[in-house]
């Protein structure tokens, strides 16, 4: 019963923020003796703390109590194949500390140990040791295997397919890994923080160096039986070899950043990367603007092959590639009439660059709220 007093407290400040004795007590219909009890027993284990006296009102004033933050960490990575992001957050989800580096390994083996330096670096500039991160949440692109220890479809990461890759991670990074898929993490991060708030079913399209979609129904993560639901590179695109198909994937072959780059050149536009493609369509280049419009009309077909199985409420596109709403929104959505009648609102993601990392910490905090509460044995016999 005490750890369940216990519990109740702590779940109430977690879920309805700082709050003094009486006004637990009222809403949790515990005694104000039980509460009183049960916050000492908190306080004393370092899971909440005083933040203040109430100030108005009759009578005497009140301590306020909160959750305290800093009972435990999480840390998010973020792995691309042009950037590698790393940060460390609170039990409050507020990042105390970033880093954000230009991935340049050439294979498995390096990739794992410079995330595994960057996690310890980021933890340092928290002031914190790797045992103070209670769960580690990394994005990566692929399905991960958890039977086989490996991932699947990734790749743009050379040897990230590799049997035994997970226990590599988790060798490096220590126990409380979680391994998931970076558009999932993104559509979580969107949906926690971003443009999906509220929405119940939706999809998170990200386009960069490769493409992915998170898809959420019914306020949850689906990720289909083998944890492929949202492959959408390996949909068929014509015009695109069967090797591509099998390798990449025909739409992530004909959508991704290098087919924007590949568009804008055919139009004898000299580029080196789908951001100088958007620059010059921003300045108004007519080659680089109708390279856009191609690209847009691939999106367009995503959206629409998704949309007919789905019914999604909102697309949210984000990535290095198509993040670039301002340009890209209208002719996506034009195309989609072109398509079909089944048009889902099409919105720009909130979180830019942080969607994968938002998306990690908020999954680790699920985790690491429940695992401190145990690990710092509340109860008090």
């Amino acid at each position: 019963m005490r750890v369940l007093n216990q519990r109740a407290v702590l779940d109430l400040l977690r879920a309805g923020g700082p709050a003094t004795r009486p006004q637990i007590a009222r809403d949790t219909g515990l005694s104000k003796p039980t509460v009183g009890q049960a916050l000492v027993d908190l306080e004393q284990h370092g899971l909440v703390r005083p933040s203040g006296r109430t100030s108005s009102g009759p009578g005497r004033s009140a301590v306020v109590y909160e959750p305290n933050p800093a009972a435990g960490h999480v840390l998010g990575v973020d792995i691309g194949r042009q950037r590698i992001r790393v940060a460390v957050a609170d039990l409050a989800g507020s990042v105390i500390a970033r880093v954000d580096e230009r991935n340049r390994c050439r294979s498995a083996t390096a990739l794992v140990r410079t995330v595994r330096e960057l996690a310890e670096r980021t933890a340092a500039d928290a002031g914190l040791s790797p045992s103070d991160l209670v769960v580690k949440v990394v994005g990566t692109p692929g399905v991960p295997d958890p039977r086989h220890r490996t991932l699947h479809h990734a790749p743009n990461l050379p040897g990230w397919e590799r049997p035994g890759l997970l226990d590599d991670l988790e060798a490096e990074l220590g126990a409380g890994l979680v391994v998931e898929n970076d558009a999932n993490l993104a559509a979580v991060g969107e949906q926690a923080h971003g443009a999906a708030r509220g929405a119940d079913v939706f999809v998170c399209l990200t386009v960069g160096t490769g493409i992915g979609m998170g898809i959420v129904v019914d306020g949850r993560l689906f990720r289909g039986a083998h944890g492929a639901a949202g492959e959408v590179g390996y949909l068929p695109y014509a015009g695109q070899s069967e090797e591509d198909g099998r390798q990449r994937g025909q739409v992530e072959a004909a959508a991704a950043a290098g087919s924007v780059v590949a568009l804008a050149r055919q139009r004898g536009l000299a580029v080196r990367s789908a951001r100088e493609v958007f620059a010059a369509a921003r300045s108004g280049d007519e080659r680089a603007l109708a390279a856009v419009g191609d690209e847009a009309e691939r999106l367009a077909f995503v959206v629409a092959s998704v949309v007919a199985v789905i019914d999604p409420e909102l697309v949210v596109l984000g990535g290095g590639v198509g993040s670039n709403t301002d340009l890209l929104q209208e002719p996506v959505e034009a195309a989609l009439r072109r398509m079909t009648p089944l048009a889902p609102r099409i919105v720009a993601g909130e979180l830019g660059d942080g969607a994968v990392i938002g998306g990690a910490i908020e999954i680790g905090l699920r985790t690491a709220r429940e695992l401190v509460f145990d690990r710092r044995g509340a109860v008090t016999l």
